[in-house]
């Protein structure tokens, strides 16, 4: 079994180390151990975490695969439906992606985060796809479709119609820009993380980010129907009439 790295105490005290008393005058801060830790820091223990996985995975550890596996099936299975347009499609891209990632695991040393380079693969995937179906275009099974939706909207939505607007939403955006915000806003990828994924400069997502965010206020504002309060719960977009006055944000 593969256990997560645990935080080294640098606590000294104890029989050979005795801890000094704190000074009347000099009041000591609070204690490091005491201080809840943030999001941001949460997100980095489970990326080392997964990563970890990945790397046990090579040789076959066949717990540390299907831990690798678990942890970021979701992730894949929504990325590869935004950025696609195609929530039909996300679960064999998804499919897709993972085979392709357990063939290579083997170059994969930990250089970036497991998710970072699984994510990279699974936008090749989409890339080959949006390929092959422009030399092949195929009909939708509605029923399929729907079900794929519902299965590749992100957590918080209340329900399937919010999750149709929002890939219609999504699906008004330019691809670059879409991407970059569902990398950021809708995953919760460092920018840093979202460059190296997408091969551009952290400048470049920061301002797609800022152009989607201006598009999709537009459309709720053009729109300005009581239903799309909830379509961009979580995604960092006002919804409502007064969803201009975020521009500046």
């Amino acid at each position: 079994m593969i256990t997560p790295a645990l935080p080294v105490s640098h606590d000294v005290s104890g029989p050979n180390h005795p801890s000094q008393p704190n000074h009347p005058s000099q009041p000591s801060g609070p204690s490091r151990r005491s201080r809840p830790s943030r999001p941001s820091d949460t997100a980095a223990s489970a990326d080392e975490s997964i990563t970890a996985w990945a790397l046990a995975a090579r040789t076959g550890d066949p717990e540390a695969v299907d831990r690798f596996v678990r942890a970021l099936h979701r992730d894949v299975v929504r990325y590869v439906a935004y950025l696609s347009a195609d929530p039909q499609a996300a679960d064999d891209l998804a499919q897709d992606t993972f085979l392709r990632a357990l063939g290579s695991l083997h170059r994969f040393e930990g250089r970036c985060s497991a998710r970072t380079w699984l994510l990279a693969i699974a936008r090749r995937a989409v890339v080959d796809s949006l390929r092959y179906a422009a030399a092949r275009p195929r009909l939708s099974d509605v029923p399929d479709w729907r079900l794929a939706v519902e299965r590749a909207q992100p957590r918080g939505l209340p329900g399937f119609d919010d999750g149709v607007a929002l890939l219609d939403l999504l699906a008004a955006l330019p691809d670059e820009r879409r991407e970059a915000f569902v990398l950021t806003q809708m995953m919760g990828l460092p920018y840093a993380e979202a460059a190296e994924l997408s091969n551009c400069p952290i400048g470049t997502v920061r301002s797609r980010v800022a152009r989607a965010r201006a598009t999709l206020i537009g459309l709720l504002a053009e729109n300005d129907t009581v239903a799309g309060a909830g379509v961009l719960a979580g995604t960092g977009v006002p919804a409502g009439a007064g969803a201009p006055a975020a521009l500046a944000a």
